[in-house]
């Protein structure tokens, strides 16, 4: 049970540390250290967000999150080759439910933060590379978790597009799912099948 809650947990650092004054670290492993000690001690500091408040989570993903975080390439790997095909509106639609799906589905484990931190693995990287990986490990009761990042350089800024935990890659574990989906229902019965699933939780 608690290695479940953990590996949500990691998500939700996953998807959250992407928020917040990203110009001030001007290398992808110090701003992910420094999202993450802000994200963990926002959340701390918020009683309501820790009772699993889900208009506050998604408050705090719409306003921190979400311009930092590479959703729509999120979203369009996830989806796969699929996405070529898919029409604006359909695109739309997809990152919105897909938004939601992860959001609801591990808000639950932001209750669970208490003594946790974020260790950094060394960091390997050349100056010139525009798209990295940084490692770190989530580190409080019972084992560390292992979490890793992908991120890409925009411009001057740096967006996380990808999540690790334990050796699996957050987009790739939906590929597969969504797939399966598209092949049986199409793109319009993936995005009906998301949105019964955000309005089961949602009640």
């Amino acid at each position: 049970m608690w290695k479940t809650l953990f590996t949500r947990l990691a998500l939700v650092l996953g998807l959250v540390a992407g928020g917040a004054a990203q110009a001030q670290a001007t290398t992808p492993d110090a701003l992910i250290q420094k999202l993450s000690e802000e994200v963990i001690a926002a959340v701390k500091a918020d009683p309501a967000i820790q009772a699993g408040d889900i208009n506050k989570i998604i408050a705090l993903v719409d306003g921190k999150v979400m311009p930092h975080v590479n959703f729509q390439k999120m979203t369009a790997s996830a989806v796969g080759r699929h996405w070529r095909s898919a029409t604006p509106e359909q695109r739309e639609r997809l990152q919105a439910e897909f938004k939601t799906l992860l959001v609801r589905t591990y808000s639950g484990a932001l209750s669970e933060v208490r003594d946790q931190n974020v260790v950094l693995r060394p960091f390997r990287a050349a100056p010139t590379d525009t798209d990295v990986v940084v490692q770190t490990e989530v580190r409080g009761r019972g084992d560390p978790i292992q979490l890793d990042y992908r991120l890409e350089k925009v411009g001057d800024t740096w967006k996380i597009y990808d999540v690790n935990v334990l050796g699996v890659w957050l987009v790739q574990q939906y590929r597969t799912s969504f797939n399966q989906e598209i092949a049986q229902v199409g793109i319009d019965g993936l995005i009906a099948r998301l949105a019964e699933r955000n309005k089961a939780a949602k009640s």
